[in-house]
């Protein structure tokens, strides 16, 4: 039962080949240099959202306008020289669709235009001097993540398993936009909830993730926003099935078989909708006086079959709710 529909590695430093570009003359048409945290595997939802986007607006990938992209397989520190390689070609914009990539992207450009689809806080982080008027080179959407929506997504939990009182927080310190834990802190203070605050920097990690997890007895899962523990949802699914707990992720792109639940904004649409900053600065238009935009819908997507899986009751009137149900 569906309610609603969306949008629905290659070495780090190698362009991704779906974008044929080689037969068009050197600056004849724009090019946009496309960072990401992600492997090209991964990644290629992203960049179907963006080429969507673009099309959209009446380009056409490889012929109105050149995309190079850089893919750092979830290396972060490779995306800084990923970066200098896109200010070398050099493009006419860079569109970083993460707080990292774009932390990057600004460590080596103040001139070419940057934008975002993803970042967490832009102000906050440094990245624009506010949201109405960014200042600088850089703009685009940012992906909300507050106090108020991890609270939500703990209710949420709660809600699905009553007497829920200890919740696992999985994140990855290495993202430079999750440094803080301290707003899913206060949401769990608000709510008397005790968190127990899980490291996982890559997939062999994982399996000692939940060991801790099953150790300090935890009721449920909530997996922080992060481009690598993305890229490897299945794995982590696969784990939450074995343990039997119910996980929640932060956005639809991150439900698989063993995710129960996802709360948030759906990031494939930022990221198709941050096509039309691309074009207006591609037009002319300065990026320091496009307003950073932020989302103002968030959607609950409830996975039924790892529901059945792990042996857990979703009462009809919490499905009602739901944006989507999978079956």
């Amino acid at each position: 039962m569906r309610r609603r529909e969306f949008i629905a590695g290659i070495g780090a430093a190698m362009a991704w080949t779906v974008v044929a570009r080689a037969q068009q003359p050197a600056g004849k048409i724009p090019r946009v240099g496309y960072l990401a945290v992600a492997s090209a595997s991964d990644g290629r939802r992203g960049a179907e959202a963006f080429e969507t986007g673009l099309r959209e607006l009446g380009h056409v990938p490889g012929k109105s306008l050149a995309i190079d992209y850089r893919w750092a397989s979830g290396r972060y520190e490779l995306l800084e020289s990923l970066a200098s390689e896109l200010v070398r070609i050099p493009v006419d914009v860079i569109f970083a669709p993460t707080t990292a990539a774009t932390v990057a992207a600004q460590k080596v450009t103040a001139t070419i235009p940057i934008v975002f689809s993803n970042a967490y806080a832009p102000v906050e982080t440094g990245l624009v001097a506010g949201l109405a008027r960014p200042g600088g080179n850089i703009t685009g959407l940012s992906y909300y993540v507050s106090y108020e929506i991890l609270g939500k997504q703990l209710e949420l939990l709660r809600e699905i398993r009553p007497g829920l009182s200890r919740v696992a927080v999985l994140w990855n310190p290495n993202n430079p936009a999750m440094q803080r834990t301290s707003e899913v802190k206060k949401a769990a203070e608000l709510l008397g909830i005790h968190l127990q605050i899980i490291e996982a920097r890559g997939p062999d990690e994982f399996d000692g993730a939940f060991r801790t997890m099953a150790g300090e007895r935890a009721d449920a899962i909530l997996v922080l926003p992060d481009p690598m523990l993305s890229e490897n949802r299945a794995a982590l699914g696969a784990l939450a099935l074995r343990s039997g707990l119910p996980m929640m992720s932060g956005s639809r792109e991150d439900i698989s078989p063993g995710v129960l639940m996802a709360y948030g904004a759906n990031r494939l649409d930022l990221t198709r909708r941050a096509a039309s900053y691309v074009e207006k600065i591609l037009k002319g238009t300065k990026p320091a006086d496009l307003p950073i935009e932020q989302p103002t819908k968030f959607d609950l997507v409830v996975n039924l079959a790892t529901a059945k899986a792990i042996g857990l009751a979703i009462p009809e009137a919490f499905l009602v709710r739901a944006d989507e149900v999978i079956e």
